[in-house]
């Protein structure tokens, strides 16, 4: 029989996924490093076991000992696997502009977690840096993990990450792209894949507010450019020692907003659930772009699950309340939300008795006529019926374009659903627009109403 001893045999060998939609203008071959497949559904699982063995071996911590650990969520949860299973007390200490769900999740392992203020210094003794030393120093038998500055959050991902990743490709690898926070992840895949191949580009992507980018570009912490910031998981107003910023080529900011519309794409476009650093990493590699050929072979690591997020990135009311949404509706949106997107059409040399029975057959009132993929003309219900009405029944079999009126408008995908009113009209009933692929859509007055 072929089954893991315990839930920490599972951690490692995620799989690498092809992207498609949302890299389309990308000129490389995008893989994602899909870190959701570890059991605590992020990357931090490697780093969490990691760093408790190393501990274990070095004898910081004892058997029924406490770990305590200053986290945005996915460390605590990697933490508090290896304690389930290994036998310890978790004290977590976390920043207020975590997810509710990050936080749960950790107490539902059993863990204990102590929310702290975001906007403070890292030496204020309120951070939860502060936080989580004094209690390592109260409490007998604890040890105080401090991923930032633990050296075993490179190593994990130096014997593990890395060649995983080296192995996947094939050694083809040309490009790493990764999110940046306390450096374990850039730095210890980094090293080993260097260490293969030294043409090997390293991106480590972070957010405005942050002062690592300032940091490998002039040696010094920029105070002016550390604030608080919206996006998790990456950006550091700290230097933490898992940096070895010799092996990291390129540092690229992303905003708040394009980290989490991107997120929001990836789960809509690429069918992939991911955390607020994953929407970075892509948009960072977007902003990139240009860098690339046809030749390259890029690997994003995409290090949580989008389960954390769905009060915040994945709720509407929330990315609309920071303006990361539009608030007004946009004629792509009346098509995502039709129900039928079937799209008839005509050709002027059609019967107008076929055009009756395509209005009938299918319950609609308006119809383009196209030729050669191009819009010439419409058909609409009062015409049709009138000349049915006014002409014997063998004029039903007249083409199309005696009865054609003028083509129906057409407007692009995000023009606002509002300003459709300077189109439509009594004798103007429907517009058309096209998609992102090309595809014709139609939107009648109907669709409108229904919109508002």
């Amino acid at each position: 029989m072929k089954y893991a001893k315990n839930i920490l045999e599972t951690i490692g060998n995620t799989p690498l996924v092809k992207l498609n939609k949302v890299v389309a203008d990308v000129p490389a071959l995008v893989l994602g490093k899909v870190e959701t497949f570890n059991p605590g559904h992020s990357i931090k699982d490697r780093i969490g076991l990691k760093m408790l063995e190393v501990a274990e071996a070095e004898g910081k911590i004892k058997p029924g000992g406490t770990i305590i650990e200053c986290t945005s969520g996915n460390t605590g949860m990697g933490f508090a696997l290896a304690a389930v299973v290994k036998g310890y007390r978790c004290i977590f200490t976390t920043n207020d502009k975590q997810s509710k769900e990050k936080l749960d999740l950790l107490r539902a392992l059993g863990a204990e977690v102590i929310v702290c203020p975001t906007a403070v210094a890292a030496d204020d003794p309120r951070s939860y840096y502060s936080v989580a030393e004094r209690l390592s120093k109260e409490i007998p038998n604890s040890f105080w993990f401090n991923q930032y500055d633990n050296l075993a959050n490179r190593l994990a991902h130096y014997e593990s990450t890395g060649p995983e990743i080296w192995e996947q490709t094939d050694g083809k690898i040309t490009h790493l792209v990764v999110g940046a926070g306390t450096g374990g992840t850039v730095t210890g895949t980094g090293m080993f894949l260097k260490e293969k191949n030294p043409d090997i580009q390293v991106w480590a992507i972070d957010t405005y507010g942050s002062t690592l980018k300032a940091y490998h570009e002039t040696g010094k912490i920029n105070e002016d450019e550390i604030y608080p910031y919206i996006t998790e998981g990456i950006g550091e107003d700290i230097i933490p020692k898992n940096y070895d910023f010799s092996i990291i080529d390129h540092f690229e900011k992303v905003t708040d907003k394009d980290g989490a519309v991107m997120a929001r794409r990836l789960a809509r476009e690429e069918g992939l659930m991911l955390g607020y650093s994953a929407g970075s990493a892509v948009a960072g590699l977007l902003q990139l772009s240009h860098r690339l050929g046809p030749d390259d072979v890029v690997v994003v690591i995409f290090h949580d699950h989008g389960s954390r997020y769905v009060g915040k990135i994945y709720n509407d009311d929330w990315m609309r309340e920071r303006g990361f949404l539009d608030t007004e509706l946009k004629v792509k949106d009346l098509v995502a939300g039709k129900r039928d997107k079937s799209f008839y059409t005509l050709s002027p040399d059609d019967t107008v008795r076929q055009a009756f029975e395509l209005m009938k057959s299918h319950d609609i009132s308006q119809i383009p006529v196209m030729e050669e993929g191009q819009n010439i003309g419409s058909v609409i219900e009062t015409d049709l019926l009138k000349f049915l009405l006014d002409n014997p029944l063998n004029n039903a079999e007249k083409p199309v374009s005696t009865i054609m009126g003028k083509p129906f408008p057409e407007v692009p995908a995000d023009l606002p659903f509002r300003q459709l009113n300077k189109y439509l009209s009594k004798s103007i009933q429907a517009v058309l627009t096209k998609d992102r692929t090309g595809q014709w859509h139609i939107i009648t007055q109907y669709d409108l109403l229904q919109a508002v």
